[in-house]
């Protein structure tokens, strides 16, 4: 990996990036809570269950109201992963994909194990948390994937044909180093999703969707986004799908008013450039984000994997005081995503006050360990 580029950082800026970050993260958490009860489910089955116009907040999944997937689960080890890089890098050492891939070691543990064990003294804070201990319908390539040391590259991917949403969902937090060049926040989104998903298309579309992430992030306009994510993907492999994919997004929002049809249309087959598609349609169309979020889970489609995706766009484009207060109240794991976020905010801006070559907050080394 290369270096990133610096950023200096104002009273104001810091405030704004931390509603950016807390926004993606919860805003993805909320997408995916939306949709989880709709799952499996086909058009017909979704129309019953909520409606015309989508379901009026988070439904009951895995036993509970408000529950999140594993797309959630990962996409919380991805920025426990980015923070312990930046904590690494006081070492010497500098190779963020092997952080993030350390991260979802320890999400698989958790997919076995029955709870936080403490003899992992390495493990920090986020692996300890025992609502993430249950497995909420992972795709079998991030099994298998993160099921033991060996770690995936784009010279050496794993699951070669795979081109699921698994690695697309989990990458919204590679778009929140806004201080990296894009062309760095693509590389590493890439190397990451090699580590499961192989198939060129999902990797890309991993990339991409790091790429809006980050022009959001920054202030972009997602429209303006999705133009020089559409240059930068011409140029990797797997670009003409998801380019056609993201091209059929933004003619959709050209023919009329929103379409739930044209969401399940975008999905497809569930491929993770179709899913991008559907989540970036429903993200550019709605006029809040409660419809956006409502219209990107409505389908026969992998509803969990768009209403993450949407939701993460949307996030990151319009900050958490954009997301609807009620829905927030009921969901998951709520405490520690607000947590995770804002210890991902304080390291990105004030990361040189918290540990360095020369010495470093215990507590901050504690949550975040170096090994």
């Amino acid at each position: 990996m290369g270096t990133a580029v610096g950023t200096v950082w104002g009273r104001a800026e810091q405030q704004d990036f931390r509603s950016r970050v807390r926004g993606t993260l919860l805003g993805a958490a909320l997408g995916d809570a939306l949709g989880a009860p709709l799952a499996g489910l086909g058009a017909a089955a979704v129309r019953e269950a909520c409606g015309d116009e989508g379901p009026a907040g988070p439904g009951e999944a895995y036993g509970r109201r408000g529950a999140v997937t594993a797309h959630t689960q990962l996409s919380l080890f991805t920025v426990d992963g980015l923070i312990r890089a930046q904590v690494r890098r006081d070492t010497g050492a500098w190779h963020p994909p092997t952080d993030v891939h350390l991260a979802y070691r320890r999400w698989a543990a958790t997919q076995s194990d029955w709870g936080p064990d403490e003899r992992r003294t390495g493990d920090g804070w986020l692996a300890r948390q025992e609502w993430l201990y249950s497995r909420r319908g992972p795709e079998r390539s991030c099994l298998s994937g993160f099921g033991d040391r060996g770690m995936g590259t784009l010279e050496a991917v794993r699951n070669p044909g795979e081109r699921g949403p698994g690695a697309l969902t989990r990458s919204a937090p590679f778009g929140l180093l806004v201080g990296w060049d894009p062309g760095l926040v693509l590389q590493l989104a890439l190397e990451c999703a090699a580590q499961s998903h192989g198939h060129p298309a999902a990797r890309l579309a991993a990339g991409a969707y790091a790429l809006l992430v980050h022009g959001a992030a920054r202030g972009e306009p997602l429209e303006a986004a999705t133009g020089r994510v559409l240059a930068l993907a011409a140029e990797q492999p797997g670009g003409e799908e998801v380019g056609e994919a993201l091209r059929a997004a933004v003619h959709g929002v050209r023919q009329g008013p929103p379409d739930p049809a044209l969401v399940e249309e975008l999905a497809g087959g569930g491929g993770a450039e179709g899913v991008l598609a559907a989540a970036l349609y429903a993200a550019l169309v709605c006029e809040d984000v409660s419809q956006g979020l409502r219209l990107a889970v409505r389908h026969g489609g992998p509803s969990p994997a768009v209403g993450a995706v949407c939701g993460g766009l949307l996030g990151a484009l319009h900050g958490e005081t954009a997301l609807p207060p009620a829905w927030l109240a009921e969901l998951e794991g709520r405490a520690t995503v607000l947590e995770l976020a804002d210890d991902f905010a304080l390291e990105m801006t004030h990361g040189a006050a918290l540990h360095g070559p020369e010495g470093a907050s215990p507590g901050w080394l504690a949550r975040y360990p170096r090994a």
